[in-house]
C-alpha cells in the first residue's frame, strides 16, 4: 500500500490541533512531508535543534519536529509502528544522554561525563515509546567516578545532577517540553533519593525487590550516561531478574496486579467511551503481561526468551513451544493495533492519555484521524480485539495461578491431618502426621516463612494423595522430607506443583523407585522444572545440536559460570532421561545413546572453553593440538546414569616446540597441563555439583605417568609394548575431540593396530587369563549385576573383542553394531545380538532402578519390566537368564571353557 501523504496532512489539520500547530510553525518540514520525502523529513527533524541557545531548547525543538514527522508518516502509512516507536525511543536516549552531560558540566565544566547512569525501563527500555509517553528511568551513580567539585559529597552531587537533568527534560516553555520523566520505579521511591548509588541499588535488588520490579527489569537497558557501567550493573542483577528455577509464583503476583489495574479503571472496564486501551480488560498491558509472565517463569532457564520487545517476545515464546503460534500472531496483531489507537489518542493534543474520549464528538474525531468513518466503527473494531486478548489472558491466569491468588490458607487441625492420612491408607497415620506437623514447626528451614507454609498447605492434600498412591509411600515420604531438608526455600517448588499438579504423581514415583534421581532432586529441586514441557520426554538431538545449546554463553559469563551453566543443563538432560526410563517412554538403549551424546557435547564444549582460557596465558603450540579419545562405554556410545568417562588425551605436532603466549610452555608440558584442565572442567565439583567422573587409567603410561601423550609415543607404545587387554580396550575407542585431520589420522592408526597379525593361540590364552584375573578381583555386586555375572556383558565384550582382534573384522566401537557386523561375517552366533540387546537394555535401566544390583522393591521391579518391554518380572528374569546362557554357549564354543551361570 502506497503512503497517502495528502490524506495524512488533511486529517492531521482537521482532527489533531497539536499536529496542525506543528505544521503551521514548521513550514519547511511540512513541505518535505507534502512531497512524501519521509527520510528527508526525519533527517530535518533530527537537526532541528542546531543553533539553539542551550541544551534544553535544542532538545525541545528536535522533539517537536520529530514528533510531527513521525506522526504524519504514521498517518500516511509510510512508517510502521516499530519504526515510529524505535525513533521515539532513540530520541529519548539522545535526550537523556545530552541532559546528563549538560547537568554534570554545569557543575564541573571541563569534566568528561562518567559515573552517572540512566537505565531505561518499560516501553522506553523495549524501544517502544509512544508519542506522549513519559519515560521511567532509574538513575544510578558511582561515587568513585562521578565528576564533582572537590568539596562536593558524591551523593549530593548526584542528586544535583538528577534534579538538573529532570528540569531540562520536563520544563515547559513556549517551545514545549522534551519528555515527561517519572522516577517512581526506582527502589523505595517514596523515601529514596532521585539518584541511587550502584552499590545501594545492587543491595536492594539482591535482597528486597518485589516481583513487579523483576517484570520491570525484563525490558531494562542502559540507555544514557555511562552506558558501559550501566551494562555492568544489569549483568550483576541478572540473577535477580532471570531466576534459575521456574517461578510460577510470578503468575500469582501478575494476577493480583491485573485485578488491581482492572479495578482501578472503574466503569471503563467494559469497552465503550472512556475505555482505557492500556489498562482496560483486553488492553495493551495484558498483552505485555502475557509475554512477561512467560518470561519470568521460563526466561531464567531459556536465554532465547530474554527479549525486550513485546512482539519479539511473543514470537520467541511461540518458537519455543510455550504458547501456540496462533496466539502469538493474534496477540501481536492486536497489540500493534491498540498501540496505533493509543498513538491516535495522543496525537490530538499531545496529552498522555490512554482512554477513549467520553464525548461522542471527540470519539468520532479520533476515529476520523485514524481514517475510520466514526467512533462506532472504532468501538466495534476494539471490541473484537480486546476480547481476543482478554480471553487468552484470563485463560493464562486461570490455568497457572491459585484460584484465589495470595489468599491465606488456614492451617488444618491436627485431627484433620490424621484423618486424611488414615483415609489415604498410610500404615501409621499418627506417626506420619507428627512428622509432617514437625516440618512447619520451625525445624525445617524451607518452611520457616509464612509464605512457604501457606504455599505448602495449598498443595498438601494433593501431595499426600500422590505420595499415598506411590509404589512405596513411606519411602517416597522420607525422600520428600530429605528434599525439603536440602532446600533453603521451597516456595518455588510448591508453586510449581500447584500450577502443574500432574507433576505430583511423577515426583512420587521418582521418590519411590529411583534412588539416584531422588538424590539428584534433593540437591536440586529445580530439576523438576523441565518436566512441565512435553519435549522433556523426547530424546536429545545430535551432538552438534547439543554442543550449540551448551555453547550459548550469556553476557558476562566467566569460566566458573560456564562450568556451572553446563553442569546445570547436563543435569537437567540426564534427569529428564532418567524420568523417561522409569516412565517407560523410550528404549533404554536409545536413552543410553542419548546420555553418551550429552557427555560428548559437554566434553567438546568444556575442552574448547578450557583451551580458550589456557591460550590467554600460554598461547598455542604451532602445528599441535589436543585430541581426546573415548573408550569403554563412552567410546561405545551407550552410557548409563552411573557411567564415568574413560578418556585418553593425545597431542599432535612436534613435542620439542614451545607455545607462543605470555608464559610459554614446552609442547609436552603444555598439553599435559591442558589435559588436566579439561579433566578438572569435567569432574571438579562446583556450586552446581559434579558433572562426570573421569578415568584416564587406560592411557599408555597407566595411572602413574603424565596424563597426555604424543601421537608418536602412542603409536610406538601400541605397536611395541601394549598388552592384549589394551588392544581389547582399543576396540571401543572413538575420537571425541580433534580437528577432522587429527581424527582421521588417529582412526587410521587405531585401525592399523587392531588389524595387526596375531597368534590365535596366544590371543586366546591372554584373553582367558585377563578374564580370569578380572573375575577374581571384581566380583558381581548382586543378583542383578548383568555386567559382572558370568555370561554377562563383560563376557560378551571379551567374546566380541577376541573376534575383532583375531579376524580384524567388525571394528566399530558401538558394541551392538560390532556384534551385528561379526554375525554377518559368520564370526559370532546370531543369538548374541539378542543377548546384547537384553543385557544392555537391562543395565541402563537397572543403574537407576536397582543401583546396588540387588533385587529391588516390587514397584521398582515393575518399572524395570516396563522399561525393558516385558509383561512381568518372571518374564524379564527368564529373558536375562536366556541371554546369559547364549553368551555362555558362545563362550564354550569359542574357548572350550564352560561358564557357571546361575
Amino acid at each position: 500500500m502506497n503512503p497517502d501523504w495528502t490524506s495524512a496532512l488533511d486529517r492531521a489539520r482537521a482532527h489533531a490541533p497539536y499536529l496542525a500547530r506543528g505544521l503551521e510553525i514548521l513550514p519547511d518540514l511540512a513541505a518535505l512531508l507534502a512531497e512524501g520525502n519521509s527520510e528527508g523529513a526525519l533527517d530535518w527533524a533530527r537537526h532541528a535543534g542546531e543553533g539553539a541557545p542551550d541544551v534544553g531548547a535544542a532538545l525541545r525543538r528536535e522533539k517537536r519536529a520529530l514528533a510531527l514527522a513521525l506522526a504524519i508518516g504514521d498517518l500516511a502509512g509510510a512508517f510502521p509502528l516499530a519504526r515510529v516507536t524505535g525513533e521515539l525511543s532513540a530520541f529519548a536516549d539522545r535526550a537523556l544522554d545530552a541532559a546528563i552531560a549538560d547537568a554534570l558540566r554545569r557543575r564541573v565544566p571541563d569534566c568528561e561525563p562518567g559515573g552517572f547512569i540512566a537505565l531505561a525501563l518499560g516501553k522506553h527500555g523495549a524501544g517502544e515509546l509512544n508519542y506522549s509517553s513519559d519515560i521511567d528511568p532509574i538513575l544510578l551513580y558511582d561515587p568513585a567516578r562521578l565528576p564533582r567539585r572537590e568539596r562536593d559529597d558524591p551523593g549530593e552531587a548526584a542528586q544535583r545532577t538528577a534534579r538538573t537533568l529532570v528540569e531540562t527534560m520536563t520544563r515547559v516553555t513556549d517551545e514545549g517540553y522534551v519528555l515527561r520523566v517519572d522516577l517512581r520505579l526506582r527502589p523505595a521511591s517514596e523515601v529514596s533519593p532521585l539518584a541511587i548509588s550502584v552499590d545501594g541499588a545492587l543491595t536492594h535488588y539482591e535482597s528486597s525487590a518485589l516481583t513487579w520490579e523483576r517484570a520491570a527489569f525484563i525490558r531494562a537497558r542502559a540507555c544514557a550516561g555511562d552506558v558501559a557501567a550501566g551494562e555492568r550493573f544489569l549483568a550483576a542483577i541478572r540473577p535477580f531478574v532471570w531466576r534459575k528455577s521456574l517461578d510460577f509464583g510470578a503468575i500469582s503476583e501478575i494476577g493480583r496486579l491485573t485485578q488491581q489495574i482492572r479495578a482501578s479503571t472503574g466503569s471503563a472496564v467494559a469497552l465503550g467511551p472512556g475505555f482505557n486501551v492500556k489498562k482496560g480488560r483486553g488492553g495493551i498491558r495484558e498483552v505485555e503481561f502475557h509475554a512477561q509472565v512467560h518470561q519470568l517463569i521460563h526466561g531464567g532457564r531459556n536465554p532465547a526468551l530474554r527479549l525486550r520487545g513485546t512482539r519479539a517476545t511473543l514470537d520467541a515464546l511461540a518458537a519455543e513451544g510455550l504458547i501456540p503460534a496462533e496466539d502469538a500472531h493474534v496477540l501481536g496483531q492486536a497489540y500493534d493495533r491498540l498501540r496505533t489507537v493509543e498513538h491516535r489518542l495522543q496525537m490530538v493534543r499531545d496529552q498522555q492519555t490512554h482512554a477513549l474520549p467520553v464525548q461522542a464528538e471527540a470519539l468520532d474525531n479520533v476515529a476520523r484521524l485514524d481514517g475510520l468513518a466514526d467512533g462506532a466503527a472504532l468501538l466495534a473494531e476494539l471490541s473484537a480485539i480486546t476480547e481476543e486478548i482478554a480471553t487468552r489472558y484470563d485463560a493464562l491466569i486461570r490455568a497457572n495461578a491459585p484460584a484465589v491468588p495470595g489468599s491465606p490458607v488456614a492451617m488444618p487441625a491436627q485431627g484433620d491431618l490424621r484423618d486424611d492420612l488414615e483415609r489415604l491408607g498410610f500404615a501409621d497415620p499418627d506417626a506420619v502426621a507428627t512428622r509432617i506437623e514437625g516440618w512447619s514447626s520451625g525445624r525445617m528451614r524451607a518452611l520457616r516463612s509464612d509464605a512457604a507454609r501457606t504455599a505448602f498447605e495449598t498443595i498438601r492434600p494433593d501431595l499426600l494423595a500422590a505420595l499415598a498412591a506411590a509404589p512405596e509411600p513411606e519411602r517416597a515420604l522420607g525422600r520428600f522430607e530429605q528434599l525439603l531438608n536440602h532446600l533453603p526455600s521451597a516456595i518455588n517448588l510448591f508453586h510449581l506443583l500447584e500450577a502443574r499438579p500432574g507433576l505430583l504423581a511423577q515426583l512420587a514415583r521418582i521418590l519411590s523407585i529411583a534412588p539416584p534421581l531422588a538424590d539428584a532432586l534433593a540437591r536440586r529441586a529445580d530439576l523438576l522444572d523441565p518436566l512441565i514441557d512435553a519435549s522433556a520426554f523426547e530424546l536429545p538431538g545430535p551432538v552438534a545440536v547439543l554442543v550449540d545449546m551448551l555453547s550459548r554463553a550469556e553476557a558476562g559469563d566467566d569460566y566458573e559460570k560456564v562450568l556451572d551453566r553446563i553442569r546445570r543443563k547436563v543435569g537437567e538432560w540426564r534427569f529428564a532421561l532418567g524420568v523417561q526410563l522409569i516412565e517407560g517412554r523410550n528404549d533404554p538403549i536409545a536413552i543410553g545413546e542419548a546420555l553418551a551424546r550429552i557427555a560428548e557435547a559437554a566434553l567438546e564444549v568444556l575442552t574448547c572453553e578450557s583451551l580458550s582460557q589456557f591460550m590467554h596465558k600460554h598461547g598455542v603450540v604451532a602445528g599441535g593440538e589436543l585430541v581426546v579419545l573415548g573408550l569403554g562405554r563412552m567410546g561405545g556410545g551407550v552410557l548409563t546414569h552411573a557411567s564415568d568417562l574413560d578418556l585418553i588425551y593425545l597431542f599432535t605436532g612436534d613435542f620439542q616446540r614451545e607455545s607462543d603466549g605470555p608464559r610459554p610452555l614446552g609442547a609436552t608440558l603444555y598439553f599435559n597441563r591442558l589435559s588436566q584442565r579439561v579433566t578438572a572442567a569435567l569432574s571438579v565439583p562446583t556450586a552446581e555439583g559434579t558433572l562426570y567422573e573421569v578415568d584416564t587409567r587406560l592411557r599408555p603410561s597407566g595411572d602413574q605417568g603424565p596424563p597426555a601423550a604424543s601421537i608418536e609415543s602412542f603409536v610406538r607404545y601400541q605397536h611395541e609394548q601394549a598388552w592384549t587387554w589394551e588392544h581389547m580396550a582399543l576396540c571401543r575407542a572413538r575420537v571425541l575431540h580433534g580437528s577432522p585431520e587429527a581424527r582421521a589420522e588417529l582412526e587410521r592408526i587405531i585401525g592399523e593396530v587392531l588389524r595387526m597379525p596375531r597368534d590365535a593361540h596366544k590371543l586366546r590364552a591372554e584373553v582367558l587369563e585377563m578374564r580370569a584375573r578380572m573375575a577374581q578381583h571384581k566380583q558381581p555386586k548382586g543378583a542383578l549385576d548383568v555386567k559382572l555375572l558370568r555370561g554377562g556383558l563383560v563376557d560378551l565384550e571379551f567374546l566380541v573383542h577376541h573376534a575383532q582382534l583375531r579376524h580384524g573384522e567388525g571394528l566399530v566401537p558401538h558394541l551392538g553394531h560390532a556384534i551385528t557386523a561379526l554375525v554377518a561375517a559368520g564370526l559370532l552366533p546370531p543369538t548374541l545380538e539378542q543377548a546384547n540387546a537384553v543385557l544392555s537394555r537391562f543395565l541402563v535401566a537397572a543403574r537407576l532402578l536397582a543401583p546396588d544390583c540387588a533385587v529391588p522393591s516390587q514397584a521398582a521391579r515393575m518399572a524395570l519390566v516396563r522399561a525393558c518391554g516385558y509383561g512381568d518380572w518372571p518374564e524379564l528374569e527368564s529373558a536375562l537368564l536366556a541371554a546369559r546362557e547364549a553368551v555362555g554357549t558362545a563362550w564354550r564354543e569359542t574357548f572350550a571353557e564352560t561358564l557357571e551361570i546361575t
